[in-house]
């Protein structure tokens, strides 16, 4: 059993900004005073055969140290916020009963949200309102949706992009159904007890001073996805003949507009060629949207240790960080003893 003093510990940033780096540094140096398990922050990260574009960490790196909630549900399913905090509540309380740390991270900020703040009771999917809402759509467009999102939510608005079709139909569907804007759910802290094993979190983030320099990592990471065979991966996923551009797996960043620019080659002909150059630049800045969406989540989390990921010592930072707060507790602990 882990002593109740010590924090669960939680590593928050954009995509690309090195979290994996620094989960493997943290579990190697933490892992000579306990063993640390990761349990994965990413919705991406839960589906089976997506493993390319969402540079989930290798079979070496879980196997260095045990990783949890990734590979959990087929590209067909969804996973929820309200999934997450059930299965990552339950993951705590398991991985401190073996006397281990659990170490939270990823990059899904609703998820960071739902688990240390809470999240309320918000009203299930309805089909009519939806359908009603694609209609809509069909006439006057996504942008034209998130128009009328920033009517009637304009916090959840500014941190969707008018594209984000599945966000925006779910905010907007929320406030017809509910009258109360999908922020206002977001925000309220009923039901944070009941994740009470994560009450206690040490939460840390990697966000980068220079946002030139984040970009740049993008950039480098998707072009190593490329080489490592992405659009072949989604090719593959096509091939099953059961999935479809409007599954919350196939709108992940990268996939996406990797099923676009196929769609788009499929109708010019089987002997028509990829456009690479312009899905690799649709699929950039698709991810510079996400790095930024994520860096504005993380700023209205106050409770967070930021570290400039941009620094060529951030992991050693980030570690030494990690080691103060945790004898710090060790010190509190032992005076009250």
């Amino acid at each position: 059993m882990l002593p109740e003093h010590l924090p669960n510990l939680a590593l928050a940033g954009p995509t690309a900004s090195g979290k994996t780096a620094g989960a493997l540094a943290l579990a190697a140096v933490l892992g000579r005073r306990m063993p640390v398990e990761i349990i994965s922050v990413d919705s991406a990260l839960v589906y089976r055969g997506m493993d390319i574009g969402t540079a989930k960490p290798t079979a070496a790196e879980r196997a260095a140290v045990p990783h949890h909630l990734i590979d959990i549900r087929d590209p067909l399913q969804a996973y929820s916020a309200a999934e997450f905090v059930q299965d990552a509540t339950r993951l705590i309380a398991e991985i401190r009963a073996r006397g281990a740390l659990p170490l939270l991270v990823g990059g899904t900020m609703l998820y960071f949200k739902a688990l240390l703040d809470g999240i309320d009771d918000m009203p299930a999917a309805n089909p009519e309102v939806r359908a009603r809402l694609e209609a809509q759509a069909q006439a006057i467009g996504w942008p034209g949706m998130h128009a009328e999102l920033a009517k009637v939510d304009p916090t959840t608005a500014a941190r969707l992009a008018p594209g984000d079709s599945q966000r925006i139909q779910r905010a907007l569907e929320v406030w017809h159904v509910s009258g109360q804007p999908l922020s206002s759910f977001h925000t309220t802290k009923k039901g944070a007890s009941s994740a009470s094993a994560a009450s206690a979190t040490a939460l840390f983030s990697l966000e980068p001073n220079n946002r030139a320099w984040l970009h740049e990592r993008i950039a480098q990471r998707f072009d190593a996805m490329l080489a490592a065979g992405f659009m072949d991966e989604v090719r593959a996923l096509r091939a099953r003949g059961d999935l479809h551009a409007d599954l919350p797996s196939m709108r992940c960043v990268g996939y996406r507009q990797a099923w676009e620019e196929l769609d788009y080659q499929a109708r010019k002909g089987p002997d028509a060629p990829l456009n690479i150059a312009h899905f690799r630049e649709r699929g950039i800045v698709a991810t510079r949207q996400l790095a930024k969406r994520q860096v504005t989540w993380l700023r209205s989390m106050p409770e967070r240790h930021a570290i400039a990921c941009d620094h060529p010592t951030a992991v050693a930072e980030l570690v030494q960080a990690v080691l103060l707060r945790l004898n710090q507790a060790e010190r509190n602990a032992a005076a009250t003893a």
